[in-house]
């Protein structure tokens, strides 16, 4: 059997509890680390490392001031547009043992809260776009000679977005249209 000094392993869960409470996570994370390198088996410390990894990427991993949802989740940020899969897995991963009734270690509610606002945000592809683009993950295109704009859900091919915007200013609809027939 193991060797697990079980005594010290439970000062440095508390001594990382404390951190926690303080929001010091590189400490915390370290004394977490410290307790289940003396005592892998002690109750409840995979779930405390867990949640310190996710309010430290929440508290860190700031762009813009904006939290990194991606890294709560722990993703990569190119993952897919489509790969909702991906996302989908990783939340429930991560809800099964954050969720605060199978959870009692310290912060677990409110990692478990930081998760499920990061999977709304990641899960809607509207929000995911919009976020990517205020973190600078997407370039909106200016327009080039095969582009097609579309306005009002309409395509117009070949045209910039500041053309469009000056057909819609300056002429009638009817005229609009016309200029397309040609």
């Amino acid at each position: 059997m193991e060797y697990c000094n079980k005594d010290e392993a439970l000062r440095a869960k508390s001594i990382a509890e404390d951190k926690i409470h303080k929001r010091d996570f590189i400490s915390a994370r370290k004394f977490a680390l410290k307790a289940k390198n003396l005592c892998p088996g002690l109750d409840g410390i995979s779930q405390m490392l867990t949640t310190i990894d996710v309010y430290a990427s929440a508290d860190q991993n700031k762009i813009r001031g904006e939290v990194d949802w991606y890294g709560v989740l722990g993703l990569n940020p190119s993952v897919d547009d489509d790969d909702d899969e991906e996302i989908k897995k990783q939340y429930r991963k991560l809800a099964l043992m954050l969720h605060p009734d199978k959870n009692k270690s310290v912060g677990a509610h409110g990692a478990f809260v930081l998760i499920s606002e990061a999977f709304g945000i990641l899960s809607d592809k509207a929000k995911r776009l919009a976020y990517k683009k205020r973190r600078g993950l997407i370039r909106v295109s200016q327009g080039s000679r095969d582009s097609a704009i579309k306005l009002q859900n309409i395509e117009y091919p070949s045209l910039s977005p500041v053309a469009c915007v000056i057909f819609v200013i300056s002429y009638s609809p009817r005229t609009f249209y016309d200029a397309f027939d040609k």
